[in-house]
């Protein structure tokens, strides 16, 4: 009974740590939108090229916080496993 448990759990992570990596397609699409919109901001006004360049990469910073964290919960479900004995 306890090598199915263990089994169930590591199993359990598993499907987890797929499910986390997930969260790792909405900041893709986020910043492939902001990218594709400072590209027509700076097309319009070529001048505030630094400008934009510098919101649009705080802005994707920001964004991609949401990957990280996604990833560190797939890797703690997966190589950190305090349920086993």
């Amino acid at each position: 009974m306890g090598e199915f448990n263990n089994a169930f759990i590591l199993g359990c992570s598993a499907i987890g740590a797929g499910l986390a990596v997930i969260a790792g397609i909405g900041p893709g699409i986020g910043q492939g939108i902001a990218a594709g919109h400072a590209a027509s901001a700076v097309g319009r006004n070529p001048g505030a090229k630094s400008d934009i360049r510098t919101m649009m990469l705080l802005g994707q910073a920001v964004a991609e916080t949401t990957g990280l964290y996604g990833l560190l919960i797939a890797f703690l479900l997966l190589f950190v496993k305090p349920l086993l004995p």
